[in-house]
């Protein structure tokens, strides 16, 4: 008789053999700088809360009051009943911040690049998307019907050529997709160069801004303000679970396109809307970063201490120019093996694998946090020097 689920276990014991298995460890207690992992203190190097604000007391602040004057839940859809005040407040800010017309708050930003990207192109369009973009755009792409070319990552070059020969052929609409900053090698698009290929050509722009929401830009404002763009690109979509310290999607643009977006995501149709606490954290959060610039004057300190740092040590750490700093070891096994022994002397980093990297590009990838101090860096580059040493990496 068949076996309906067995492959459930082969194919881990498949993942696990080849070195490319998750294993999860628990956080305990909440994500600061340095803080409890599997019942060790250690220092955390692989968060996203780039700003340390999910524990920021203003935040935490925010989330009670909301709970004591808007319940723990929403009780609906947000196209229903669950549309409170506090989401239509989140999503004005959101606005002001990014420089744009309008916003829309999506669950995640997982469901805004699986709810909306489909939606822009259809049968008889195309999507041109760079060759190393995230794994959410690569879904919300392969719910379309649409025809999709891809450029060599980064190479404007290339990216005009096909925009252009496909500008040739009858398309309804042309739609260019990338990262701003690339989660796995930290280097940001060229937005700049891509909106002006977007404008000669007639194509729309769609930026995944996740890792430069509250990081890159003049008070973190991303990318478009980063490269001096703020409202020229037609779709940013970032997120609060990074920088921001919170969770959920949201892209920025026009008020055409916010609502064109909550008439046609299911993912934002069909999901239950933020509880209260949370989009008073997210609000909280963008209030943070106009009042306190100083979180993300220290995330860029700390970011060029540790990078020039470990460079010198000898480490390849790819073209990052953020605070995304891969230290790539090459096999799979060597960077878990790194990985394990950061953990046993205080260091949290954890390695990223194929298929989310290269087989050969396994690494420690490394994010930089605003609360981490120099001595706590300065502790971390000793242990990757050492254990780098030790593992003929370096």
């Amino acid at each position: 008789m068949r076996d309906a689920t067995g492959f459930l276990r082969e194919e881990y014991e498949d993942i696990v053999e080849k070195g490319f298995d998750w294993k999860l460890r628990r956080l305990e207690g909440p994500s600061t700088p340095v803080c409890t992992v599997d019942g060790k203190e250690v220092i955390m190097l692989c968060s996203n809360n780039y700003l340390s604000l999910s524990n920021h007391p203003k935040l935490r602040e925010a989330a009670k009051k909301a709970i004591d004057s808007h319940g723990a839940g929403s009780g609906s859809v947000r196209a229903i009943a669950g549309n409170m005040d506090l989401h239509e407040e989140a999503e004005d800010r959101v606005a002001r911040f990014k420089g744009t017309e309008a916003s829309l708050i999506y669950q995640t930003g997982f469901a805004a690049n699986a709810g909306l990207i489909p939606q822009l192109c259809g049968k008889g369009d195309i999507f041109i998307s760079d060759e190393l973009n995230h794994g959410s755009i690569i879904d919300g792409v392969r719910l379309s019907k649409a025809d999709r070319a891809v450029y060599a990552h980064n190479d404007m070059a290339e990216c005009e050529k096909v925009v252009k020969e496909v500008s040739e052929k009858d398309y309804r609409r042309i739609l260019i997709l990338t990262d701003g900053v690339f989660s796995m090698d930290g280097d940001v698009a060229h937005m700049d160069r891509i909106v002006e290929i977007a404008k000669q050509y007639g194509a729309m722009t769609y930026v995944d801004d996740a890792h430069g929401e509250g990081v890159i830009g003049p008070d973190g404002r991303g990318i478009g303000a980063h490269f001096g763009i703020t409202g020229e690109i037609d779709v940013e979509m970032g997120t609060f679970s990074k920088a921001f310290g919170v969770v959920g999607g949201l892209v920025a643009g026009s008020e055409d396109l916010k609502k064109f977006a909550y008439n046609k995501s299911r993912t934002w149709l069909l999901s239950g809307s933020h509880p209260p606490a949370v989009a008073a954290a997210q609000i909280a959060a963008i209030d943070v970063l106009e009042t306190e610039p100083e979180h993300v004057r220290r995330l860029w300190e700390n970011t060029n201490y540790f990078k020039k740092e470990i460079q010198g040590m000898g480490y390849d750490t790819g073209d990052s120019t953020t605070p995304i700093t891969p230290v790539i070891c090459g096999e799979s096994h060597k960077a878990k093996e790194l990985s394990t022994r950061l953990y046993d002397e205080g260091i949290f980093g954890l390695p990223i694998v194929f298929p989310m990297v290269a087989r050969d590009k396994a690494r420690i990838r490394t994010m930089m946090n605003a609360g981490l101090t120099r001595e706590h860096l300065d502790k971390a580059l000793g242990a990757f020097e050492s254990i780098g040493k030790d593992l003929k990496i370096i």
